[in-house]
């Protein structure tokens, strides 16, 4: 690994763990606002400086870190979206008169934990890493406080706990498999040149794959996932949904890829269709009855998982590709409505779809980014998630799942009429008092709860006493994930090498 590469390696991890401990020494600077996203915008400069190097030289392997386009193109979409969620998310901190340096500080180290996730060579390695998601995102979870928020935060460990430990058992027996080599290096693994027990490897990679589908929130493995998202604050939502879920998912791929290098190629599809079929039918249940936009927000991210997991199962380079390429889309478009999400609460008072009604006509700076995000997340053209869903059932097709593709395809319309049927509930209907503006006359306040936070008529706040927040980030998200299907031509290059990794080629 030369010295540039190794820097742009480390500096995603390192950074934002130094940003963290900087913020929790001036807990009370105006500037700790400003942590979050500043860590953000570094893991996507690495990121993006990281692809070319690794597309020129290859694959590299520093200790327990890993240089490769599949890594580097993943810290890209970390941070662009981990930037949108932090960046956009910035108002209610803003708003707060008390700057919190353990708010930031835990979002950093939420920040540098995925990453380095993402740059682990050692599988072990990569476990540690996703466990200390956990820690750091518990503590987000509940940050707000109150019975609900405590209660999901509590769930989310036990059940992310039960799910990494899972995981953990699977690596362990993956080390034994591995016999006298005794590696849990990826580099190792994939390689083919280990001789390792089959039975061990069978049994390693179905638990290590399961293990990770909890983080990764697949069916039915996700319980804990709509609680936590609907009661963390609206970037940690973002965080959460857009890139949490991915980088556990990035760890499936990569057990998929070892277990294909020993076992043959499709040892997991299985297990790959019965999670992503079954996701995508508990989100199709779940989203017609869905009384809540942030969970219903958070169903929808258990369907793409389940798309995700079907583009695995197909396991051809046309589908990974597809399938990376709809981990930016729909990261972007998601960490945009959570944020958006976060905002219609404060400004509504409620999370109820019922007490949220024509948003077009009272606050359209709220209702034009909440439809255009949920018309990106439908997959209407031209959107790249439209481009990227096309891939993944294409790719089915030709590798004979078209039975798993149509049953996929009639869940996706049932969701798509559900998330629709809420969305045009919210924006287009009959007009009528927020909770927020009745308790505002009712008491005589100027202020509406959010977040665990008062917000007032703060000068960074909008018309109506609510923070707006900054909109370019929702712009930028937004409009990337519109010219995304455009994009698949220059990102093709380092798609395709990213996806051959995963099957075992060399880029």
């Amino acid at each position: 690994m030369t010295p540039t590469t190794l820097i742009l390696t480390l500096l995603p991890v390192v950074g934002p763990a130094l940003v963290a401990a900087a913020a929790l020494a001036g807990r009370r600077a105006r500037w700790t606002d400003l942590a979050a996203p500043a860590s953000a915008v570094l893991i996507l400069v690495c990121g993006i400086a990281l692809v070319p190097v690794t597309m020129h030289d290859g694959p590299s392997v520093w200790g327990v870190l890993r240089a490769d386009p599949l890594a580097a193109y993943l810290l890209a979409v970390m941070g662009a979206v981990a930037a949108t969620a932090t960046w956009s998310g910035m108002a209610p901190r803003w708003a707060d008169s008390r700057p919190d340096g353990w708010f930031a500080a835990l979002m950093c180290l939420f920040e540098a934990a995925m990453a380095a996730a993402l740059v682990a060579d050692n599988l072990g390695v990569m476990w540690v890493a996703v466990e200390a998601t956990t820690i750091a995102t518990a503590f987000l979870v509940g940050y707000r406080g109150g019975r609900s928020a405590v209660e999901a935060a509590w769930k989310y460990v036990v059940l992310g706990s039960v799910g990494v430990a899972v995981a953990l058992l699977g690596i362990v027996l993956l080390y034994a498999a591995t016999g006298s080599a005794a590696t849990l290096s990826w580099s190792a693994l994939v390689s083919g040149s280990i001789p390792m027990d089959h039975g061990l490897t069978r049994m390693a990679a179905a638990l290590t794959a399961l293990g990770l589908a909890t983080k990764a929130g697949l069916a039915p493995m996700h319980s804990w996932l709509p609680d936590a998202h609907s009661q963390a604050p609206a970037p940690v939502s973002g965080l959460m949904s857009g890139v949490l879920l991915s980088v556990a998912f990035s760890g499936i791929l990569r057990v998929q890829a070892v277990s294909d290098a020993v076992l043959g190629p499709h040892s997991l599809r299985s297990l790959l269709l019965v999670a992503g079929l079954a996701s995508l039918l508990v989100a199709a249940l779940l989203v017609l009855t869905q009384r809540d936009y942030k969970r219903l927000l958070a169903y929808s991210s258990i369907e793409h998982m389940g798309l995700l997991a079907l583009g695995a199962a197909v396991g051809s380079p046309l589908a990974l590709g597809a399938v990376l390429l709809h981990i930016l889309g729909h990261g972007l478009a998601k960490a945009s409505l959570f944020v958006v999400a976060g905002r219609i609460l404060a400004a509504e008072g409620s999370a109820r779809i019922g007490d949220v009604r024509a948003l077009l006509t009272r606050r359209p700076a709220l209702a034009v980014p909440f439809l255009v995000g949920m018309v990106a997340l439908l997959g209407f053209p031209p959107f790249g998630l439209f481009v990227t869903e096309l891939g993944i059932v294409y790719a089915g097709w030709q590798q004979g799942l078209g039975w798993a593709m149509a049953v996929a395809l009639v869940l996706l319309l049932v969701v798509f009429a559900g998330l629709a049927r809420h969305t045009l509930a919210m924006t287009l209907g009959r007009p009528g008092r927020s909770r927020a503006e009745t308790a505002h006359d009712t008491v005589h306040s100027d202020t509406v709860h959010v977040d665990g936070a008062l917000h007032g008529a703060h000068p960074h706040g909008g018309r109506h006493g609510y923070p707006d927040g900054p909109t370019a980030p929702l712009v930028l998200a937004l409009g990337v994930v519109g010219l995304l299907g455009l994009a698949v031509l220059p990102l093709r290059e380092v798609l395709t090498s990213a996806a051959t990794l995963l099957i075992g080629g060399t880029p």
